[in-house]
């Protein structure tokens, strides 16, 4: 690895700590704790580790298929790249900030399509990056469904 691929690794892993903020500056709170959850959800002290793990996911797919094809040569898979990290830091907020686990939905289900849209262009590209974001895909699989139960269990506090 040179100089320039070293910077280039921590541009991404710049870009994923700045999307993990987020996640600092809205935590659950007062609020989130006393709403109903399924039994199902797993235990507040998991989200960060998991999270972390998937953030170093992110920014090693995103640099190996910088890596190997630069910006020019994979524009619209970059773009993606930095549309789904753009959907990524704005759950928290519209979830957990504005209380607004409607909206919250629709962004975790277009953040699942950006996912599932830049594995199918990272593919061609780089398949071990591809395949970096399949933990990725199922972890958000597992928050969409929880963001919607939740939802659906406190239809008077999605808005409160």
């Amino acid at each position: 690895m040179n100089a320039m691929d070293g910077w280039g690794l921590a541009g991404f892993v710049a870009a994923c700590v700045a999307v993990a903020s987020s996640g600092a500056i809205f935590k659950p709170g007062d609020w989130y704790e006393g709403l109903a959850k399924p039994w199902w959800r797993p235990p507040n002290w998991l989200f960060p580790p998991a999270w972390t793990l998937l953030y170093c996911l992110i920014a090693a797919s995103g640099w190996l298929v910088w890596r190997k094809a630069g910006f020019a040569g994979a524009a619209l898979p970059l773009a993606v790249y930095g549309v789904q990290l753009l959907l990524n830091a704005m759950w928290s907020g519209v979830f957990f900030g504005l209380r607004r686990m409607d909206l919250a939905f629709v962004n975790v289900v277009a953040l699942w399509l950006s996912i599932v849209a830049l594995i199918v262009l990272f593919a061609p590209i780089d398949s071990l990056a591809a395949w970096l974001l399949v933990p990725y895909l199922a972890w958000v699989s597992f928050a969409a469904l929880l963001n919607f139960t939740v939802w659906r269990m406190n239809p008077d506090a999605a808005r409160s």
